[in-house]
């Protein structure tokens, strides 16, 4: 008959490779999902700078479409003004030539019918040749030329309009 002895012990070192064995195998199990995660990580990290790579440059080129529009916008509506100011410019240019043919050209009030035409022509031919860019730019030039008195000129227009936005 076998000894209960070596029996145990052979019972016991089975139990203890059993032990080892599913230890091993949950080690390796255990290092085998960290790596399919990490594994997943990466690929989802990967993706995740793939979609926000993609949703940047979208945001850019939608930028640089509006941006470019409102240029071509800006363009236009400059051009439409200039114009514009060219067309008013001719009209009263018009308007001083209907002067000259109506009023009397004679004595006191022709001279002075005469002078109010001939500013109003010089003023047409202005806008007519220099557009509202032109006057933008001399406009400028003429302020600072003179910042005092465009100041307080500036200072009572902004009263005369709030006084008579208050009534």
């Amino acid at each position: 008959m076998a000894n209960p002895t070596n029996q145990g012990q052979a019972t016991r070192d089975k139990v203890k490779d059993t032990a080892t064995s599913a230890t091993e195998k949950t080690r390796e199990a255990a290092h085998g999902a960290v790596d399919r995660a990490a594994d997943y990580a990466s690929q989802a990290a990967e993706k995740a700078g793939d979609f926000a790579g993609r949703a940047a440059d979208k945001a850019s080129s939608v930028a640089s479409t509006a941006a470019d529009k409102a240029r071509d916008f800006a363009h236009a509506a400059g051009e439409k003004a200039d114009s514009a100011t060219s067309s008013v410019g001719h009209g009263i240019r018009s308007a001083a030539e209907g002067l000259r043919e109506r009023l009397p050209s004679e004595g006191m009030l022709g001279s002075a019918s005469s002078t109010v035409a001939d500013t109003l022509e010089s003023g047409g031919r202005y806008l007519e040749e220099k557009g509202l860019s032109g006057v933008a730019d001399d406009l400028t030039g003429l302020i600072r030329r003179n910042p005092i008195p465009a100041v307080l000129i500036a200072l009572g227009v902004g009263f005369l309009l709030a006084r008579s936005t208050r009534s």
